[in-house]
């Protein structure tokens, strides 16, 4: 295993050596890589972790000057000078601070330290690099397109495998989940939920893209082969969102899926008046079709009621995480990585669930002790609450829960604001819808402190800084030239 990771650190060093966008196309692709774990001098650290270290490195060493120089000049007064202030840049400043600080509040433990740098450091400096690595004012829409198709290829790949175990069981090393009668699939992940987790923003985002590339009516092209080309490309992205979709449902990731329509209505709102229309109409159909179908309605109450087992659980998850936070942590949190231990105080070992919906259920739960014991269903401590303000606000305390906050508000500004550059406006849209996904299945779950979910996080940050980015150069250009 050594060997292996030995010979594979050299490949990859070299490979960023001699191209750094492939490297970092490579890391995109391979975002699960995450569960390969190894240890160097007694360090735990995982292949995702190495990789970016390693482009991190080759691209510092190879801009050293430039950087040291562009840092001198930030101190130089020069009027003329074309200043380009790139997106979120107080934002990672002050969440590296907050973030080092949530592991002070952990008392610098080993687990906290780890933490630290695998869901935020790591994935800052992966934010950098793409930036860096892809930004260009001459050809952005290249450069977008290689992150594009890199994300196109990791969903691709997660998507095939969860099929195959869909259809023969293989690789799923959970029984209950392997059985065929409550199959879920996990794909590359530990659990099922992992792969909407993944896939649901991504999906988003290839919608988004699918439809700038026909909006730019790409199709018409004289040549032949080209246009051949073309059709290849975007059957490739439309087989891969589906294939995607349904390894979703096949995971039975609800979340994902509730988050997955809710980005595509909300794109669909937005694209134009005729979508508006189209939207509208499938909102009444799709409404007017559960209340008549009892058995839909009732599931549908159920799950937004949370009166399902998994929804009970979460419920006791949350009142649990409050009183913690009330008692002297609302400001401070549990600490990073450390909600497990503080929580046990305020953990109640299970709850009872009342599965048939028994009227009598809260009597016959005080005065008999068979049925108790018949709907008694334990509960475990989780890493996370999993709800996307609880599972910050414990981690990173309040001040890392309203900096979140204000990165995600910001992200969707830059969305609003961007889409009247048309060039690029429904794969805009497509990232909007993406980090609806993050926000909607987040209610129910974990969607950032995952190695994968954070780097994909600020890959969003990232494509929607690559745009913007290309927006301030075209205006400080034309300022440039007025004063000029």
């Amino acid at each position: 295993m050594e060997i292996l990771i030995v010979f594979y650190a050299i490949f990859f060093l070299f490979l960023a050596v001699q191209h750094l966008n492939w490297a970092v196309m490579f890391i995109i692709i391979a975002l699960p890589s995450y569960l390969i774990r190894f240890h160097i001098f007694s360090l735990p650290i995982n292949l995702l972790e190495l990789m970016i270290m390693l482009a991190f490195f080759v691209w510092f060493v190879a801009n050293y000057y430039k950087l040291k120089t562009n840092l001198l000049r930030n101190f130089q007064k020069d009027s003329n000078k074309i200043k380009i202030d790139y997106p979120f840049k107080l934002e990672i400043i002050l969440l590296l601070i907050i973030s080092f600080v949530a592991v002070a509040v952990a008392g610098f433990s080993s687990s906290s330290l780890g933490i630290w740098k695998a869901y935020f450091f790591e994935p800052i400096l992966f934010f950098i690099l793409v930036l860096n690595v892809f930004k260009n004012e001459q050809t952005a829409r290249i450069n977008l397109e290689k992150i594009l198709w890199s994300l196109t290829l990791s969903a691709l790949i997660v998507s095939i495998f969860a099929i195959y175990q869909k259809i023969t069981g293989a690789f799923i090393f959970n029984e209950f989940w392997a059985s065929v009668a409550t199959r879920r699939v996990t794909s590359f992940f530990n659990y099922p939920n992992a792969v909407g987790l993944y896939l649901g923003p991504i999906i988003l985002i290839l919608i988004g893209w699918l439809t700038q590339i026909i909006a730019n009516q790409k199709l018409r092209i004289k040549n032949c082969e080209s246009k051949i080309k073309q059709i290849l490309e975007i059957s490739f992205i439309f087989v891969t969102v589906i294939l995607s979709l349904l390894a979703i449902y096949f995971a039975k990731s609800e979340g994902a899926m509730l988050g997955v329509i809710i980005g595509l209505i909300i794109f669909g709102l937005l694209i134009n008046k005729k979508s508006r229309l189209t939207v509208f109409l499938f909102i009444i159909i799709f409404s007017s079709s559960i209340y008549v179908y009892s058995p839909a309605k009732n599931y549908l109450i159920t799950k937004i009621t949370l009166s399902d087992l998994s929804g009970q659980i979460r419920q006791q998850q949350w009142e649990e995480t409050l009183k913690m936070l009330k008692d002297k942590r609302i400001i401070s949190g549990a600490g990073l990585a450390n909600y497990q231990k503080i929580i046990q105080q305020y953990h109640r070992e299970g709850i009872f669930f009342n599965s048939e919906n028994d009227p009598d259920f809260h009597r016959k739960t005080v005065f008999n002790e068979e049925y108790k014991k018949k709907h008694w269903q334990p509960t475990e401590i989780y890493l996370y609450p999993h709800n996307i303000i609880l599972n910050f606000w414990s981690e990173l305390g309040l001040a890392g829960l309203l900096l979140f906050i204000w990165i995600i508000g910001k992200y969707f500004y830059l969305s609003i604001i961007n889409l009247f550059e048309k060039k690029n406006k429904y794969l805009i849209l497509g990232l909007f819808g993406a980090m609806i996904v993050i926000v909607v299945h987040g209610l129910v779950d974990v969607p950032y402190f995952k190695n994968d979910l954070a780097i994909l996080f600020w890959l969003l940050i990232a494509m929607m800084g690559v745009i913007n980015f290309e927006k301030q150069v075209n205006g400080s250009v034309a300022e440039y030239h007025i004063r000029q």
